[in-house]
Parts: structure tokens; C-alpha cells; sequence
């Protein structure tokens, strides 16, 4: 499957690689930086009581991701970028975390999902057992961040996608990585 040319580009990849934190530096150089949705929702079902939660109802979590990544989606590629924007997870994300944790994939989800073009270069992080730390809204173990990773990997190439592996460096070095490789 190939795609058009985007300046929308996925960061993936496990639990705990610095994603976040790359997302950041990228950021300080006046770059759009989309954040994970999956984090925030998870802060949101707790705030509220909700059971849309990884460890309570992985179904429900996963919908909930797959809508907000589609809006997300949509409101960013509706505006004009002259420079590239970063999501911290894209929405073939949310369709690897439904492998990952056995949920059936409706039909409807990958049809919307193919509707949601990306650059075809989709940068992944490998996990990083020295980096890795748990907090409120991350519970896996560093073996399922690295199942994760496999799983991430495994679905954006399913789906025609090119993977490049981000080094394990510092942030500034995994940063200008990046923008060597992005389109400015």
C-alpha cells in the first residue's frame, strides 16, 4: 500500500522508550508535537471514575483511543503545516494495542484507519530497559513494553509503512535523527 507524501509523522514504539521526552525536544525547535492520547485519557477515566482503562476494560480503552486519535487526526491535517508535525502515536497504534491484547479489529476501524494518511516513514523507538520507569498512567512491565514494541513494529509494516529505528542516544541526538529524515 503506498502512500502520499504527508508531513504528518508517527513516533511509535513501546512503553517508556522517550516518546515523550523526544516529542519535547522537538517541540523547543517550534515543531507541532501531538501528544499521546492513550496517556491522557487514561488521567481523564481516572479523574472521572471511568472504566475506560488498559486494566479494567481494554475494549473500552481502545475505543476511546481509536475516536480521539481520529479527531486529533482530522483536526491537525484540516489546518495548513509548512513545517512537520510529530504524533506521539498514530492511529495504527491503537489497532497493534487491539493485537496485543487479543480484541477483535472491526472492519470499520481499518477502513477508517487507511482513510488517515501519515508520512510512510514512521519513526519507531526500541525499548529501553535503562529509561523505563512505571507511573500512574504507565503499569506495564518492561516485558510488555517490549511485546509492545514487536507488536508496533509488526502492524505499521503490515500496513505498507516504513520503519526506522530511532537510536538509543540522547534526546538532542535522537531529535536531529529525526529532522535528518523528516521532510523540512
Amino acid at each position: 500500500m503506498k502512500r502520499d507524501i504527508s508531513k504528518l509523522y508517527i513516533i511509535t514504539g513501546g512503553p517508556g522508550a522517550g516518546k515523550t521526552t523526544l516529542l519535547d525536544e522537538l517541540n523547543q525547535y517550534g515543531l507541532t508535537a501531538v501528544p499521546e492520547e492513550g496517556r491522557r485519557i487514561i488521567k481523564e477515566q481516572i479523574e472521572s471514575g471511568g472504566e475506560g482503562l488498559p486494566w479494567l476494560n481494554k475494549e473500552l480503552f481502545a475505543k476511546l483511543m481509536f475516536e480521539e486519535s481520529v479527531k486529533t487526526y482530522r483536526k491537525l491535517n484540516q489546518s495548513i503545516h509548512l513545517k512537520p508535525v510529530f504524533f506521539d502515536r498514530g492511529i495504527w497504534d491503537t489497532l497493534g494495542y487491539m493485537r496485543l491484547e487479543n480484541i477483535p479489529v472491526p472492519e470499520v476501524m481499518i477502513t477508517k484507519a487507511r482513510e488517515m494518511v501519515y508520512n510512510n516513514n514512521v519513526f519507531i523507538l526500541p525499548p529501553w530497559k535503562e529509561i523505563y520507569e512505571n507511573d500512574p498512567e504507565r503499569k506495564q512491565s518492561i516485558e510488555k513494553a517490549i511485546l509492545t514494541f514487536e507488536c508496533m513494529k509488526e502492524i505499521y509494516q503490515e500496513y505498507g509503512f516504513n520503519i526506522i529505528e530511532v537510536p538509543k542516544v540522547t534526546v538532542e541526538m535522537r531529535a536531529a535523527f529525526i529532522l535528518d529524515r523528516a521532510l523540512i
